[in-house]
C-alpha cells in the first residue's frame, strides 16, 4: 500500500480514528507482555459484513470468560465497527473484499505477582485489511493437502477453544511442523485422544455414510463459517452430525473440508499422503459452496481464483 491510501486508511484505536502508519500502542500492553487479547474477524461479501452480530456475540462472550471490560456495549461496538468498515470503503475496488478484525487487550500491564488485574482502561482495536485469498485460492479447485502435526490441540482443560484469542504459538508451532512434511499443507489438529480437533483458523468436516460430520466443538472453536456449513446443509437437505472423527475416518471419508471465515471452504483431497474419495473436490462440498455464494451473492470460488488471473 502506497504512504498516501496508508494515510487513508483509518484504524480505531482507543476511542480516535487514526491513520494505519499512526496506530500504536505501549510496548507494555497486556497484548505484548502476556499475548492476554480476545479477537475477532469478520469478512465482507460485496462489501457488506456477515454475521458481523454473531462475531460481536462471540468476542462478548470471550470478554466476558477472560473478564476484560472493553468499555462499551455489544451495540456500541457493532456500530463503532460499522463506522471503521464505511471509513474504508472506497479503498474497495468492486470486486473486492475486507476483513474488519476486533483485538481486545486487558491494558497496560505492570510486571508483578498479579496479572489479571486491569490497570488501565482495556486496548481497542478495530481495523480493516484486504481480502487476500492467493494462498488458499487453487484448493476450491484442486483441494488442499490435510496433515496432523505431531503437537496436540490444546485441551479445553487448559484453555478452552472456544475463547478466540490471539495466544497463537501451540497452532504456530503445529504448523510448523505441518509445513515440513509439505510447505502447501493444512494442518489438522488432533486432541489429545487422537480425534480430529481442528485448524489453526478453522473447523473441519467430512463426508462419509451418507453424512456431513464435523467434530463436537469441546476442543474446537465454535466456528461462524462452521454453523453457516450446518444451516446450508439443512436447507439442501444433506443430513449431519456432530461426532467424535478420528483419522481412520477421514483417510476412509467420500469427501472433506475446512471451514473458516476467509476461504468460507477449503476442500481436502488428499490426508497425510492420501487421497480423500477419489482425490478431486467432492459434489457435496460443491454445493455446499455454490449455496453460500448464492446466499451472499458472491462467486466465492470466482473471488479467490480473479486473484490468482483465473476465472
Amino acid at each position: 500500500m502506497s504512504n498516501a491510501r496508508a494515510a487513508e486508511h483509518l484504524v480505531y484505536l482507543n476511542g480516535a480514528m487514526v491513520p494505519r502508519d499512526q496506530a500504536k500502542i505501549s510496548v507494555f500492553d497486556s497484548a505484548v507482555m502476556l499475548g492476554d487479547t480476545v479477537t475477532e474477524s469478520t469478512r465482507t461479501f460485496g462489501h457488506r459484513p456477515f454475521k458481523l452480530d454473531q462475531h460481536i456475540e462471540r468476542l462478548y462472550k470471550s470478554l466476558k470468560i477472560t473478564r476484560i471490560n472493553p468499555g462499551m456495549s455489544p451495540a456500541e461496538m457493532t456500530e463503532l465497527s460499522l463506522r471503521v468498515l464505511e471509513a474504508n470503503s472506497h479503498l474497495l475496488g468492486p470486486e473486492d473484499d475486507c476483513w474488519l478484525v476486533h483485538n481486545i487487550s486487558r491494558g497496560l500491564s505492570v510486571a508483578g505477582a498479579d496479572p489479571t488485574v486491569q490497570r488501565s482502561p482495556a486496548t481497542v482495536i478495530i481495523f480493516t485489511s484486504p481480502m487476500i485469498l492467493t494462498d488458499w485460492a487453487r484448493f476450491y479447485v484442486e483441494g488442499c493437502h490435510a496433515v496432523t502435526p505431531p503437537s496436540r490441540a490444546m485441551p479445553p482443560q487448559a484453555l478452552d477453544a472456544r475463547i478466540k484469542n490471539r495466544s497463537r504459538m501451540a497452532y504456530t508451532l503445529a504448523e510448523i511442523e505441518v509445513k515440513l512434511v509439505d510447505p502447501q499443507a493444512q494442518g489438522i489438529l488432533l486432541d489429545l485422544d487422537g480425534n480430529i480437533a481442528e485448524n489453526k483458523g478453522g473447523n473441519f468436516f467430512i463426508f462419509a455414510d451418507g453424512l456431513l460430520k464435523t467434530p463436537y466443538t469441546s476442543s474446537a472453536l465454535a466456528g461462524i463459517s462452521r454453523a453457516t456449513v450446518l444451516e446450508l446443509a439443512a436447507t439442501l437437505g444433506i443430513p449431519t452430525r456432530e461426532c467424535n472423527i478420528q483419522p481412520y475416518d477421514l483417510y476412509t471419508a467420500d469427501e472433506a473440508f475446512f471451514t473458516s471465515t476467509p476461504y468460507c471452504i477449503m476442500p481436502a483431497t488428499r490426508f497425510n499422503g492420501l487421497p480423500v474419495g477419489d482425490g478431486h473436490v467432492g459434489p457435496v462440498t460443491k454445493r455446499i459452496l455454490a449455496a453460500w455464494s448464492e446466499l451472499v451473492g458472491v462467486d466465492i470460488v470466482r473471488q479467490g481464483l480473479n486473484q490468482l488471473g483465473g476465472a
